[in-house]
């Protein structure tokens, strides 16, 4: 088994005992994504990936935090709204966009236009297909997200607007190659619900129960995400390969990048 405890600290110890959810105040979901038992038993480096909700409401006072992990780059899954919306920029980080555009938000409120009722289970069945929808419809984001790896191997966060969605698909399938298990995979998925803050006033414009769904992960999202890999590619491998291009080669090659 992996490392799978939340600890809080006030600091960021760049020895260990590292700490996988780490304490920038005016994010909620940046963790890292060391410590897991991956391929051959190796474990999955620490201080190298980590994954984020949106970095726009970083503060003057969080920038020597951030800076003291090293991180050299950060690969936003937000769309181009999004990113206008809310934009960051900070000294030394280079910004990559691959951009996937959330749809699940337009699909809820086309529903609403048409005079439908929004419920908590329709919801959640949109964010069901929203997973389907990475695995279809999103594969040069996420080949490019993990050749990024392969070429840049400097430490580097991830992120969308909440680092849940997006982003954890985009966690699960780097997991994946680099041999964790599936039963880490869905647990570093859910502790998005232990730590995202989602905000107090919604721009969303939708009813209660279906911004309870949307704020949360559930473990329906990410297994249709499997299901749909399962269906159309016969296995989370052959999307890989097939889908993705991240063959034998590249595989072995990220696991000596990532692991130790």
């Amino acid at each position: 088994m992996g490392c799978l405890s939340i600890i809080h600290s006030q600091s960021l110890p760049m020895k260990p005992p590292f700490t996988r959810s780490l304490p920038l105040p005016e994010t909620s979901n940046f963790r890292d994504l060391g410590g897991y038992t991956g391929h051959a038993g190796q474990t999955v480096k620490w201080r190298s990936l980590f994954r984020s909700d949106h970095l726009a409401a970083l503060q003057p006072g969080d920038l020597a935090d951030f800076h003291a992990l090293h991180i050299r780059y950060a690969v936003d899954f937000r769309g181009d709204a999004e990113r206008q919306a809310q934009g960051y920029s900070l000294p030394d980080l280079e910004q990559i966009a691959l951009p996937v555009e959330p749809q699940v938000v337009q699909r809820a409120r086309d529903l609403l236009d048409a005079g439908e009722t929004l419920t908590a289970a329709q919801t959640h069945h949109l964010m069901e297909d929203t997973y389907a929808a990475f695995v279809l419809h999103n594969q040069p984001q996420f080949s490019g997200f993990l050749r990024l790896l392969l070429e840049r191997p400097a430490p580097l966060v991830f992120h969308c607007t909440a680092g849940k969605d997006r982003t954890g698909f985009a966690a699960a399938l780097l997991l994946e190659v680099l041999g964790v298990s599936r039963e880490d995979i869905m647990q570093d998925y859910l502790l998005t619900n232990a730590l995202y803050r989602h905000p107090i006033q919604s721009r969303l414009l939708l009813p209660p129960d279906a911004l309870q769904v949307l704020w949360r992960v559930h473990p329906d999202f990410l297994n249709r995400a499997y299901q749909t890999m399962q269906a159309h590619y016969g296995s989370v491998d052959g999307y890989l390969r097939d889908a993705l291009g991240i063959g034998d080669a590249e595989r072995e090659q990220l696991r000596s990048l990532y692991l130790t």
